[in-house]
């Protein structure tokens, strides 16, 4: 019978075992239970976590593989796992736990049943082909992928024959061709720690205090990030095959932090964002999330207007403004209005129908932030917003990526309260900062 399981519990007592120099202990008692009841799933887990706050990572790998064996819910506890290393600003553990969960999902000895969850698209057949003849010629991938791409490139040109939003099974006869690397993790780039990630170009107490001072809570910095986190995180996006989301219009693809887009240096950015602005994040708002997402070269303006789950966005872009063909545009779209808290997630992230009548009704100013490498937008979670149209150069290295973090909960966001009341239109407009106007004098 299973020892009941309640991952946040369970954090908090590996905390205080690593705290009191007891891993050794508990995990020698934890070990023992397990072996007189090897099919105790929530012992298995528990010991895991203790492992894993040991930094003993190759003791943990088999008892996760043993976890999914075991059938059940697999590893849908993971984002317990992960949400309860955030909670305690444990960046480290979060970064190697969502790293493992990749691993065990995606990696080369996943289970293809598992994989095949996710269809076939032809966006994502091209971003595929593209980006493993880009890593071909990096040197990452050998020679022996240019068999794999000739058969993507068959299943590709089948699929592109029936249109551009066809969509096919993997399972299928036609397509198991490329079963065997097909949505894997065939390289993750090693992106470490740098000196420092965040920019010493933009002035964290402006920043606070145009966000925090005025309604809707909109702010948005330009050299967000050091040239050496910039150009490490470019080729991290670039290289890592972990662009598995391909659920979304007009060919965009997402990586979500618990399927590989993940990495020392993501977290790093994350820890210093927290530190750096104590009053807006800080300790009030624990990191809930991140996400990159690719497309291009085109996508029309307003496809994806929709509020997020968190209570502060942190959104910011890492291709060069030498891909984007149209200076203008490519950007973020925000709105002064924010998603009622009766309304549910299906309903403020997705559903157009209500959301544009309701952005009528309430008459919404639009607020359009220009797409530039290295500009972050900070802005309320709960505001909607959608990208910009995009008119980006065609090839590879010229999609527009785009990074997201989020922080806190959208039901606890105590800056801007109840924006969708009249109060919406109150306060001077302070949604740029001070960096902007720095950055455009020198252009």
């Amino acid at each position: 019978m299973d020892t009941p399981w309640e991952a946040g519990a369970v954090f908090a007592r590996t905390r205080a075992a690593v705290r009191a120099g007891r891993t050794e202990q508990e995990a020698h008692v934890l070990s023992n239970a397990l072996r007189a009841d090897p099919q105790d799933r929530a012992l298995r887990r528990e010991l895991a976590l203790l492992l894993a706050a040991s930094e003993r990572w190759d003791e943990v790998l088999p008892l996760l593989r043993d976890e999914l064996r075991t059938g059940a819910d697999g590893l849908a506890w993971a984002p317990d796992v992960l949400d309860s290393a955030l909670e305690h600003s444990d960046f480290s553990l979060a970064e190697r736990w969502a790293s493992l969960f990749a691993q065990l999902r995606w990696g080369t000895s996943s289970d293809p049943a598992a994989r095949s969850a996710v269809p076939l698209s032809v966006p994502k057949l091209r971003h595929d082909i593209d980006q493993m003849r880009y890593l071909q010629q990096l040197g990452l991938l050998g020679t022996e992928y240019s068999r794999v791409i000739g058969a993507y490139e068959a299943v590709h040109n089948r699929l592109a024959a029936k249109g551009p939003d066809t969509r096919e099974p993997l399972d299928s006869d036609a397509n198991r061709c490329i079963a065997d690397t097909y949505n894997r993790l065939l390289h993750v780039r090693d992106s470490p720690r740098v000196a420092r990630a965040l920019s010493r170009r933009w002035d964290p107490v402006t920043v606070e205090e145009q966000y925090l001072g005025n309604a809707p809570g909109v702010v948005y910095v330009d050299d967000f990030l050091t040239d050496e986190a910039l150009g490490e995180l470019h080729r991290f996006c670039l290289e890592s095959t972990v662009w598995f989301g391909n659920r979304y219009a007009h060919g965009r693809l997402g990586a979500l932090m618990q399927d590989g887009f993940s990495s020392p240096l993501l977290m790093q950015i994350a820890e210093e964002l927290r530190d750096a602005l104590p009053r807006l994040i800080g300790t009030r708002y624990p990191l809930r999330q991140m996400w990159g997402f690719k497309c291009g070269p085109r996508v029309p303006a307003d496809v994806t207007t929709h509020a997020d789950f968190a209570a502060v966005n942190v959104n910011f872009w890492v291709t060069p403004d030498s891909s984007n063909a149209d200076e203008r545009s490519g950007g973020l779209v925000v709105h002064d209005v924010d998603a009622p808290l009766s309304w549910g997630f299906d309903t403020y992230n997705g559903r157009q129908d209500l959301i544009r009548p309701f952005l009528q009704r309430r008459r919404a100013r639009r607020m359009t932030i220009p797409y530039r490498q290295n500009r972050a937008v900070i802005f309320n979670s709960d505001l909607f917003h959608a990208s910009d149209a995009v008119h980006f150069q065609p090839g590879y290295e010229h999609l527009r990526i785009n990074v997201t973090m989020l922080y806190g909960n959208r039901e606890k966001e105590t800056h801007h309260p109840l924006l969708s009341g009249p109060e919406a239109a109150a306060g001077r407009s302070a949604w740029r900062s001070a960096a902007f106007t720095r950055a455009k004098a020198r252009r």
